[in-house]
């Protein structure tokens, strides 16, 4: 057996050009769909994320305003970045990149965005949403990683109905909202949430039909450790700098002789990646939608 590729590329590819013509919809209507990010300081990982988010904006044609700010920016310099695009007509959603200098508080600034615009899906409001409303459509948006997981598995065909899903790692970006959105009436799966305290993690991961590892632990994820036909979703990132050249290169969670047991299985970088940009460009969308929708009643 070998695994079928899950290829975020691809699957992002469609869901851009579906955007597209909802883009263009709006444009339509005299309304312009604004995506605002707020970049500090200058870690070379958050750059690269912040500007292909910018790329994916151009290509569906929605209005991109960045800012960014430096290293030393105190809390209330990057409160009033945050007030200032809550306040921007131009501004349909925004994200603040994580992760934050030390000396920020992450929780404040994250608090700080208004709901309505909360391009990540990470206000705690919007949470609560998804702990709170399990059935019907979500009216909130949802965090952009889990969204990407569930809708790259469905694309490629992965069942999620009914499924015991294993959930390994409960960061508060991905496998944390992931245990909730899954759970829903939509997805109807079963989950196994595991974690660093988690005994015998082995015996979790092979009763799973589909298994999403996001912590960051290189070939955490052995083939022994794979239900035979099981979908393996490889979320964490590790960086390793190659002694020869000095390039860093990327890691996963999985290791790569899981393609020999695996029914499905993401690559890493090329699979979860560049759905979670697509479903930032999503929520979006569906704000700027939202947003209309009000000014219409």
């Amino acid at each position: 057996m070998t695994a079928v590729k899950l290829d975020g590329k691809l699957a992002s590819a469609a869901i851009k050009a579906e955007l597209k013509e909802r883009v263009a919809r709006l444009n339509a209507r005299g309304i312009a769909p604004g995506l605002g990010t707020i970049l500090v300081g200058e870690d070379p990982a958050s750059q690269i994320y912040v500007n292909a988010k910018h790329r994916d904006c151009e290509e569906v044609g929605i209005h991109s305003i960045r800012v960014d700010l430096p290293e030393d920016s105190t809390l209330e310099q990057v409160l009033a970045a945050v007030d200032t695009l809550n306040a921007s007509p131009e501004c349909s959603a925004f994200i603040v990149q994580l992760p934050l200098p030390k000396q920020l508080d992450t929780n404040a600034v994250l608090e700080r965005i208004a709901p309505a615009k909360d391009a990540d899906g990470l206000h705690p409001c919007n949470l609560g949403q998804l702990v709170l409303f399990t059935q019907g459509e979500l009216q909130v948006p949802a965090p952009c990683t889990p969204q990407g997981i569930i809708d790259l598995g469905r694309r490629g065909g992965v069942n999620w109905d009914g499924a015991n899903v294993c959930v390994v790692g409960q960061g508060a970006t991905a496998g944390r909202p992931l245990s909730l959105l899954a759970t829903r009436a939509d997805v109807n799966a079963t989950v196994d949430s595991c974690h660093i305290g988690t005994r015998d993690l082995a015996e979790h991961t092979r009763r799973a039909d589909i298994l999403v590892c996001a912590t960051g632990v290189a070939h955490l994820i052995k083939p022994d450790m794979v239900k035979r036909g099981a979908a393996v979703f490889d979320v964490g990132v590790t960086r390793q700098i190659d002694p020869t050249t000095g390039k860093s290169h990327i890691i996963g969670d999985v290791d790569p002789d899981v393609a020999q047991v695996a029914g499905w299985l993401t690559p890493n970088p090329g699979g979860v990646g560049p759905m979670t940009r697509a479903m930032l460009l999503v929520n979006v969308v569906r704000a700027a939608e939202r947003q209309a929708a009000e000014r219409n009643r």
